[in-house]
């Protein structure tokens, strides 16, 4: 197995994708991992539209870790009306550190995202879409390819590369993993992007010897999984 090594990508990380695909999840991971480094991170959580699987219902992990959460308004209380604040401005001025950006699920949640696309002009950022086999309406490669297309033009940014993240959450196994493996290289071609990584649970990823593996802990859980 080799292993896939997050410093190689740029200062500011956008993750998007379908609803539930594990957007959230990976963003955690992804900033602890940065700061296990020694990097300073801050996460931003632009989902104003799920009210579940928020980057902002991790803050005392984040906190933990020492990074910064940048959330929307009203974040973690019973008002629905979120608004986006003013501090998101920051991430584009400062070149301190790097950013994880939680973007909401399909074009829907990218909306959000397109308030700041003209802020990206000019810098060097990634733009994660991240897929799941096993999620509804991006079950076929076909059908997961047509999303990112909605969320493009929601967010009016493109993709540069695609992430592998199928899983059935507590269920997941090898077999899980390697069974998606060809979905998400037929997706990614289809795209024409890269196949960046696939991650998998800490304890499936010593069982395999694909390429590009992401070791992931599990972070967020269903409410009813309490």
């Amino acid at each position: 197995m080799t292993m896939f090594d997050p410093t190689i990508l740029s200062r500011i990380t956008l993750v998007t994708g379908h609803y539930g695909c594990g957007k959230t999840n990976l963003s955690l991971n992804l900033a602890l991992d940065f700061a296990r480094r020694g990097e300073r991170c801050a996460v931003v959580d632009l989902d104003i539209v799920n009210p579940y699987f928020r980057s902002s219902d991790y803050d005392e992990l984040l906190e933990a870790g020492g990074i910064r959460l940048i959330a929307p308004r009203y974040a973690r209380s019973a008002l629905d009306v979120p608004s986006l604040p003013a501090e998101i401005y920051s991430v584009f001025d400062s070149i301190d550190g790097r950013v994880v950006i939680d973007v909401g699920g399909d074009d829907a949640g990218a909306t959000a995202l397109g308030r700041y696309a003209s802020k990206f002009a000019g810098l060097d950022y990634t733009m994660l879409y991240v897929v799941n086999r096993f999620r509804p309406l991006t079950a076929e490669s076909g059908e997961a390819a047509e999303l990112l297309g909605e969320i493009e033009t929601a967010s009016r940014l493109k993709a540069t590369a695609v992430v592998n993240n199928s899983h059935l959450m507590g269920g997941t196994t090898e077999e899980t993993i390697l069974s998606s493996m060809k979905y998400a290289s037929e997706t990614a071609r289809k795209l024409g992007l890269p196949l960046l990584f696939t991650t998998a649970p800490r304890a499936v990823a010593d069982k395999l010897t694909c390429p590009d593996i992401y070791p992931v802990d599990i972070h967020v859980r269903t409410p009813w999984s309490n």
